[in-house]
């Protein structure tokens, strides 16, 4: 691979080049991408409801990876990875361990979004050596106000999508505003910039578990926070319709080392509508 490829000597640097590899560990077959340099302390994203290898944003793995090593994931059940998809975020999170173990890895960051916040809160309360940063976007904690109706959100949100012949996500994830609807468009065209080696779609019977797991999630009691001792970043749009914006002010509230950045006329995925100044923020985070 030469340099205008993306990569350095032997280290990635874009992930539009990240090969995919496979990974065996607790009985299954963990599809990954990994780049950026192999110094430091790695940064393990967790991603969103219905989300593959696929649905990060170019612009953000490729700037947290300017710095540090960044890996991505399918986790049990989901796109290229084997297995069946478990129907709780506990049962998510005890899998993520079992992946970044089988990588040989002791020392990790996490940067989890949405769905994947929730699993990265569970990983730090039950695995807190295995943690040394956190970065929440766009979630909230279990019992969080809304997070139960994402079913509801997501299914409607589908069928307007499909009737206008549009992207979910881009009612999901942006505003309706002129710069939600524009930012919406950009992420989309960045998502596809990767023509080789993509990856599987989710099946259908891994997305209603997932939806089961944040609607459960949504519905449980509310866990003591205050045992997260790790530094954590948290960020979101100002008008999070999914997981409303109120869940990142508690978090911020709830955990006793955390800071929070809100974006203006943004949504749920304003972390990708802004991602300069997350990819900037966080690095700042990070490198502290």
């Amino acid at each position: 691979m030469s340099d205008a490829q993306g990569a350095r000597g032997d280290v990635v640097t874009s992930y539009k080049n990240a090969p995919t590899r496979t990974l065996a560990a607790g009985g299954v077959a963990f599809a990954y991408r990994d780049l950026g340099p192999r110094t430091g302390v790695p940064v393990v994203f967790i991603t969103h409801l219905a989300a593959v290898l696929d649905n990060w944003d170019p612009r953000v793995v490729d700037g947290i990876a300017a710095k540090h090593r960044v890996i991505t994931f399918d986790n049990r059940g989901v796109g290229a990875s084997s297995g069946s998809t478990p129907k709780t975020i506990e049962e998510m999170a005890k899998d993520a361990v079992t992946f970044i173990r089988g990588l040989g890895l002791e020392h990790v960051d996490i940067h989890g979004f949405s769905m994947g916040g929730m699993i990265a809160q569970v990983i730090a309360q039950a695995e807190p050596r295995l943690v040394r940063k956190l970065i929440l976007t766009g979630t909230g904690p279990s019992g969080g106000e809304g997070i139960k109706n994402v079913s509801r959100l997501s299914h409607l949100d589908t069928v307007r999508a499909l009737f206008t012949l549009q992207d979910p996500k881009q009612f999901l994830f942006f505003t309706r505003t002129a710069g939600g609807r524009r930012a919406g468009k950009q992420f989309l065209a960045r998502l596809k910039e990767r023509t080789h080696d993509r990856d599987k779609a989710i099946s259908p019977t891994s997305y209603f578990a997932q939806l089961k797991a944040i609607h459960r999630w949504g519905l449980a009691q509310s866990q003591d926070l205050s045992v997260i001792h790790q530094p954590v970043f948290i960020a979101n749009g100002e008008s999070d319709r999914m997981v409303p914006t109120k869940n990142s002010f508690e978090l911020a509230r709830r955990l006793p080392n955390a800071d929070l950045v809100v974006y203006p006329d943004a949504g749920h995925g304003g972390i990708f509508q802004f991602h300069e100044q997350f990819v900037a923020e966080a690095l700042d985070f990070l490198g502290r």
